[in-house]
């Protein structure tokens, strides 16, 4: 198995803002923690330089008129009618830099893709990316350009088929937009339900339309789920679906803002759980780009992405945190040395009402969805 890790230190020098939740810190922390326990020098893996994406990539997906806006607000002043691009709120601010940090996140998805994608890896891994809501005119939930979107489109171009599974908290509904009518992209999204939680969309009866029918999955999650709810839908609908649907290449978001400390979503997974579903994920694909995605509590981040590249290249890693990670980063609440979570599982009185709704919906699923999908040779 031939890994590639796809990053650039660049990344670190982008904010958001002092106050604003998406703390791109988070990324050196990751980065930093895999590199102290040696998984950036394995002797299958490669560590790729990420390159910023141009105007032909970016518009593979978004407007030329909206490129423009990015590229005014790109000096980090505000532009008259930045509101009507989803420009200026809490969620997208204008900051120095906005667009050239949307290429580089862009531009490393890209070339993940591509290594997969010629043969140069089996699997890469780019965490900075999966920016799954923005739209082709529009800003929307931290997120200014998909590199999602334009990723797949990368690879739909070269007559690949591909199937997206995104688990972050929140609805991947940039991404499932832009493939609502095609059949040619699986996308799979498991994530808190939208009654709860933004951006308010995802329900099981979002299925796609015209040639899409039946493409486009979705899995809306009661909040408190834990692990166990989390796995038994995963190996419900994701498994059998993507085996089913044979793709060449399989996308991946792996958002962390579904763990129970997280601030900004109402989940109760640990790592325990989000660790079984990128195994299952390795295994059911032999070949997969990997992204980052949603995380805001910023160890939780680290020690996800940590343990996930780990499961990528088949590694096992001692559970206490390496002793110069933790002096150098002790301040960035890091005080439990371990990277496993401790195992959880919902005991409350709701546990059973959680898992007769996830049942309802892998219920519907199975039946508005599953006969639709055709694999290659259907």
């Amino acid at each position: 198995m031939k890994t590639a890790f796809v990053y650039s230190r660049e990344f670190e020098r982008f904010d958001y803002g002092p106050v604003h939740p998406l703390r791109i810190s988070r990324l050196q922390l990751a980065y930093e923690l895999i590199d102290a326990y040696g998984l950036l020098s394995l002797p299958f893996t490669q560590h790729a330089e990420a390159e910023s994406a141009g105007d032909d990539d970016l518009m593979l997906f978004h407007e030329r008129e909206y490129l423009e806006v990015l590229k005014a607000a790109n000096v980090g002043l505000e532009i008259p009618g930045a509101w009507s691009y989803g420009l200026g709120s809490g969620d997208n601010p204008v900051f120095r830099g906005l667009l050239d940090w949307s290429r580089l996140v862009t531009g490393a998805s890209l070339k993940a893709a591509k290594m997969v994608d010629r043969g140069d890896a089996d699997i890469a891994f780019n965490i900075a990316g999966g920016l799954h809501h923005a739209t082709a005119s529009k800003a929307s939930g931290f997120c200014y350009i998909n590199d999602p979107v334009i990723t797949i489109i990368s690879l739909l171009r070269n007559g690949r088929r591909v199937a997206y599974v995104d688990i972050d908290a929140h609805h991947g509904d940039g991404v499932q937009a832009a493939f609502y009518g095609t059949d040619k992209v699986l996308t799979i999204s498991i994530h808190e339900t939208g009654r709860m939680l933004f951006p308010g969309t995802g329900f099981e009866d979002e299925t796609g339309t015209g040639e899409g029918k039946g493409y486009t999955v979705n899995v809306p999650m009661p909040p408190a789920s834990d692990d166990e709810i989390f796995i038994y839908a995963f190996e419900e609908i994701v498994q059998p679906l993507v085996a089913k649907f044979g793709p060449d290449i399989v996308v991946t978001q792996l958002g962390v803002d579904s763990f129970m400390t997280d601030p900004l979503a109402d989940l109760r997974y640990t790592n325990n759980g989000f660790c079984e579903a990128v195994r299952r994920l390795t295994d059911i694909s032999g070949k997969l780009v990997a992204l980052g995605g949603g995380g805001y509590d910023l160890p939780n981040v680290a020690k996800a992405w940590t343990l996930a590249w780990a499961i990528m290249n088949g590694v096992e890693i001692p559970d206490t945190l390496p002793e110069d990670f933790l002096k150098a980063h002790y301040h960035e609440g890091f005080g439990n040395k371990k990277i496993r979570d401790e195992v959880y599982i919902e005991r409350s009185m709701r546990k059973e009402q959680m898992r007769k709704e996830v049942k309802r919906v892998i219920g519907y699923i199975r039946e508005h969805v599953f006969p639709k999908v055709s694999g290659r040779e259907d």
